[in-house]
């Protein structure tokens, strides 16, 4: 397993351990949750490689992150009962996996030599794509398309990222700068309130 397959497997991980917390949440049963799991861990990547032709996608030609995905969910079924924040908890495994899975998309845009800017559309699709799948699958409305900071975390991640790869810093570094920043940037959101203008209709 190379450097950069152990992130994807950490951003997998998180987003499954995101997904199973959320369909435990909603009191689905044991395959629901198991679904939810690998589409919020699978789903992103999977849209990210169909995109671009990347096929058989990822997650296909590593298949041991079906085994940590699996493994995940059933550490987190075991011990829902000692998670006494799962909402917080949801909110940083959710955070960690957008961080991984962006820089993810990024990566591969870049290594497939695409624009800049399509490099960075692949990271928030990868890092985005797949909680609204969980969030749809849970019947809620999909965390991006509602007030709160998510894909603006997301994107801002992106362009660092690139930034940085682009003046040749170490990867190592990269990585880490850009994980921090997506984290930071969700986190003050959060505690501060802070959030994008929404519109609704005035009714006559």
């Amino acid at each position: 397993m190379e450097f950069f397959d152990v992130f994807d497997v950490l951003g997998t991980i998180a987003f499954a351990i995101s997904g199973a917390l959320m369909a435990i949440k909603r009191e689905m049963d044991v395959f629901g949750i198991f679904i939810v799991a690998f589409a919020t861990a699978l789903g992103g990547g999977i849209l990210r490689d169909v995109f671009i032709g990347n096929t058989p996608v990822w997650w296909m030609g590593h298949f041991y992150v079906v085994h940590f995905i699996s493994v995940s969910v059933l550490l987190a079924i075991l011990f829902r009962n000692k998670i006494y924040f799962l909402t917080r908890s949801l909110f940083i495994f959710d955070t960690i996996g957008l961080a991984i899975f962006t820089i993810s998309g990024v990566k591969i845009g870049v290594s497939a030599n695409l624009d800049p800017a399509v490099s960075v559309i692949l990271g928030i699709m990868t890092g985005c794509f797949g909680g609204v799948i969980r969030d749809i699958l849970c019947n809620e409305i999909p965390i991006i398309f509602r007030k709160e900071i998510y894909a603006l975390a997301s994107l801002a991640g992106a362009v660092c990222f690139i930034i940085l790869y682009s003046l040749n810093f170490d990867n190592n570094i990269s990585y880490i700068s850009t994980i921090a920043l997506v984290v930071v940037i969700r986190v003050l959101a959060v505690k501060f309130m802070i959030s994008l203008p929404t519109y609704t209709i005035k009714k006559k």
